[in-house]
């Protein structure tokens, strides 16, 4: 696959370019080239990442970042059975947990909620840092919803992570998540509040709490471009309208032997006038005779 001039392979992560040392020079630099491409499209495109990992997966299968790479790229793509292959490869080179919340929502991908569930109260993750533990919280709240167990679910996300006014990388997901929860189970004025608990600690928008919370709101948006072109294609029309009655008119005038309707009235009168002479001079021949 074509791979930009610009992408050298240096962007690639220190860790990650250790762990390509032990490839041929040459071929490290092309792994480093189709992972660093497997990350610049995954959010975006994640089709083209996916076969740029694709790539990267056929010259290094070995390297445990090229499988991790893999195994999101396939989890993008919802390629849950694929993704947890891999990821499963990744864990087993580096001997790590941090890929079991995503291991376990694989499972929840797969319909398998209760193996998700049996992963959320696994001894790895005591191992996690806060980050994994919070998101393995969301899986497992997840699981509970899979299964239609709503108020365990609203339980399970209930946490010291959740109540802290504390703003951290996690905190909008994880509010978003509880609203989201609230609103199922219909407890729909905590939910206005944790939706917008969850618009505060939203910075780079990665959640869609502030549309969520213009609808229970009743707020209706509409795109004021769209709205200009209609006002436009109405002037327009308007417009059109408008050069076509000219045209008419000046149409008739040109036409030749063509009349305005008053000079036809005019002539009418003509013919009348002519018509009575006519009479007139035909009665006195008469009378002479």
């Amino acid at each position: 696959m074509p791979i930009p001039e610009d992408v050298t392979g240096d962007e690639i992560d220190k860790d990650v370019r250790q762990e390509l040392q032990s490839l041929p020079k040459t071929l490290a630099e092309d792994v480093a080239r189709n992972l660093v491409m497997v990350a610049r499209l995954i959010d975006e495109d994640p089709e083209g990442a996916y076969g740029y990992s694709k790539v990267a997966l056929r010259l290094a299968s070995r390297v445990a970042a090229v499988r991790e790479a893999a195994g999101f790229a396939a989890y993008a793509n919802q390629k849950y059975s694929e993704a947890l292959a891999e990821f499963r490869a990744a864990r087993r080179m580096t001997g790590g947990v941090e890929l079991w919340p995503v291991m376990a929502d694989c499972e929840r991908g797969l319909g398998r909620p209760e193996k998700a569930l049996d992963m959320a109260g696994a001894p790895e993750v005591h191992k996690l840092d806060k980050a994994g533990q919070v998101e393995m919280r969301l899986v497992a709240a997840g699981a509970r919803r899979d299964m239609d167990q709503l108020d365990a679910a609203i339980v399970t996300l209930q946490s010291s992570e959740l109540a802290s006014n504390s703003i951290q990388p996690w905190t909008a997901r994880l509010r978003y998540a509880y609203a989201d929860a609230l609103l199922a189970v219909g407890r729909e004025d905590e939910a206005r509040e944790w939706f917008a608990k969850a618009v505060e600690a939203d910075r780079d928008g990665s959640t869609d709490a502030s549309d969520r919370l213009a609808e229970m709101d009743g707020v209706e948006f509409v795109d004021a471009l769209d709205e200009h072109e209609g006002e436009g294609d109405s002037a327009d029309a308007k417009a059109v309208d408008v050069e076509l009655d000219v045209d008419t008119d000046a149409e008739a005038s040109e036409v030749p032997g063509a009349k305005a309707p008053e000079a036809e009235a005019d002539d009418s009168a003509d013919d009348d006038l002519v018509d009575d002479e006519g009479d007139t001079e035909r009665d006195e021949q008469r009378d002479k005779d």
